[in-house]
Order: C-alpha cells, then structure tokens, then sequence
C-alpha cells in the first residue's frame, strides 16, 4: 500500500571534523629552528648580493684611482723636463736636470722617511678583538653569573 507519507532518508550531519592535533613542543621548536634556518640563509644571501654590488663599485673606484695616479705620475714627469728647459736657458741642461733630480731624491726621501715612520704605527693584528675572544673564552669556563 502506497501512503502518502514517503520517509525521506534522513541527512546525517558531517562528522566533526578530526580534532586538529596541537603541535607538541618539539614540533614548535623544529619549526622555529627551521624558520631561522631560512631566515639566516636569507639574510647570507642578501648580504652575498650587497657585497657583489659594493665590490664592483670598489673596482671601479680603485680602477679611476689608479687612472687618477698614472696621470699625476705624467703631470710631475712633464712638469720636471719643463723645470729643467726652463733652468736650461740659465744653467747648462746637465746641471738643471742634476738639479731638478736632486729635488725629486730630496722629496722622495722626505716620503720615505714619513712613510715609514707612519708604517711603525700600523697594527694589522686585531687587539681589541682578539681580546674580546679572549674574555669571551674566559667567560664560557668560569661563568660569574
């Protein structure tokens, strides 16, 4: 017998979703490590580029520096021979340029001992870095805190 009432299937609601697992501990730092990982790898990168750009612009620099040098070079090399014709219409040409080198030997020297005097007072070993290793070392055997 057909009856008027027709059951409908009935809709079951879905299914909670599984609870969602809170990360352990673990999990979190793992995480963080590798998030500074990539983080620091980033920032090496990004320093890598910096210093590519900066030493390009340093061998430009250095190489119109160079340049600058070869051509000051050119300028007291032909300002001497024109100390020495000029002093040629007072003196014998022998004795204007023995004159004019001997002023070059007496500038050299002068450059020379200035040089080496300033050089004495070069340190190329890091002190206060190497201290600072040092206290830094102490510090990791016998911590005061």
């Amino acid at each position: 017998m057909a009856t008027a009432y027709q059951e409908r299937p009935t809709r079951h609601a879905p299914p909670p979703p599984a609870a969602a697992a809170e990360p352990s501990i673990g999990d979190l730092v793992a995480e963080i490590g590798q998030d500074l990982s990539g983080l620091v790898r980033t920032e090496i990168e990004l320093a890598k580029a910096e210093l590519k750009q900066e030493s390009a612009k340093a061998g430009k620099a250095a190489g119109m520096l160079g340049g600058a040098g070869y051509a000051g070079h050119m300028v007291m090399l032909f300002g001497s021979l024109t100390a020495v014709f000029a002093l040629a219409h007072v003196l014998d040409i022998a004795w204007a340029a023995l004159i004019v080198t001997a002023l070059w030997a007496a500038v050299g020297a002068a450059l020379y001992v200035s040089g080496r005097a300033g050089w004495r007072n070069v340190h190329l070993k890091p002190e206060k870095a190497v201290e600072s290793l040092k206290e830094d070392a102490r510090w990791a055997r016998h911590p005061t805190s």
